[in-house]
């Protein structure tokens, strides 16, 4: 609730009558909506992070792994399996490609540290879970990742490359135990950033993300020509007028009488920062933009510019009319 009403009060450029129309027209759905889309990435990350580390707390100091007393013990055993599933599933289609190899680190550490739990009697499934399978995992990710590796190298893209080499292998490093008096708090601490750093940048991603539809409003006499064209947001439509937000942060109240005609901009999309790709699929994509390409933006129009459309000249490409006959002209000759 709190990042709705702050994302309404930053739309308004900090003006409490603009906000309060954003409050009176805007739909709760939307906003919702839009909360939904811009955060679900957040939601497997603060799972994944914790269950890791609840579990390296409690197979590394069992007896400091106190359910009652400890917020992080607590969701940890109150968080059932398919949750964890669910969260691996819901970050593999979400997360950038970039970050995919933080989540298979995650994913094996969660594995390794549960089969140490469950079954510690099992020493065969222990080496598979824990030195095996990240060995293999990393090898393969290694394999797949390294003609991207090798570009961002040349690029000069160095977070790029930490993203992509760094965690297959930590995959492999921290598959058991940490030193006794040293787990209780470093997981403790690592569990309040976690809790610090997730609020303040999921507050950010969503301060920046739009929440009524960009048009651009065609403003003019009825039988004249079209004297402007208001940029900005749809706020709503009356029966006798048309609300936009413009880009200065003003609301615009146009007649419906005068207005010529409104077009829905399209999202030109964030910038891409990174120029590396894996076999086509571009780092900062996720699984879905692949599975499921955005629509392509063409030639912006000049009315989303907040421009005039350039009139075409009357006549310009119409045929030649036929005219009389020129007087000079001879006239036909009989055959």
């Amino acid at each position: 609730m709190l990042l709705l009403v702050l994302r309404l009060w930053r739309l308004s450029r900090q003006d409490m009558p603009t906000m309060l129309l954003l409050v009176q027209y805007v739909s709760p759905l939307g906003l919702l909506s839009a909360l939904l889309i811009a955060l679900v990435w957040a939601f497997p990350l603060v799972v994944l992070v914790l269950a890791v580390l609840g579990r390296l707390l409690q197979v590394s100091a069992p007896d400091r792994f106190d359910p009652e007393r400890s917020l992080l013990a607590y969701g940890t055993v109150r968080t059932p399996g398919w949750v964890l599933v669910a969260a691996i599933a819901l970050a593999a289609l979400t997360w950038q490609l970039r970050f995919l190899p933080l989540l298979l680190m995650l994913a094996l550490w969660l594995l390794a540290l549960r089969t140490r739990l469950r079954h510690p009697d099992r020493p065969r499934l222990l080496l598979g879970t824990t030195l095996v399978l990240p060995v293999v995992a990393a090898a393969a990710s290694y394999a797949w990742l390294a003609p991207a590796v090798s570009r961002a190298l040349g690029e000069g893209e160095l977070a790029t490359v930490l993203l992509l080499v760094v965690p297959p292998l930590g995959a492999v490093v921290l598959t058991g135990p940490l030193p006794r008096p040293v787990a209780p708090a470093l997981t403790r601490v690592l569990a309040y950033a976690v809790a610090a750093v997730v609020p303040l940048v999921t507050g950010v991603v969503f301060l920046r993300v739009p929440l009524l539809p960009a048009v651009a409003v065609e403003v003019g006499a009825e039988a004249g020509p079209v004297r402007e064209v208001v940029r900005g947001e749809a706020v709503t439509v009356t029966d006798r007028m048309t609300i936009v937000l413009d880009g200065r942060g003003e609301v615009r109240f146009l007649p419906n009488d005068q207005v010529r005609g409104q077009l829905l901009c399209p999202d030109p999309g964030r910038i891409p920062v990174s120029r590396v790709d894996v076999y086509g699929w571009h780092v900062e994509e996720t699984a879905l933009d692949w599975m499921i390409p955005r629509q392509a933006v063409g030639r912006p129009d000049p009315r989303c510019l907040g421009r005039l459309p350039a009139a075409d000249p009357a006549g310009a490409s119409a045929p030649p009319s036929p005219g009389p006959a020129s007087p000079s002209s001879p006239p036909p000759r009989a055959r």
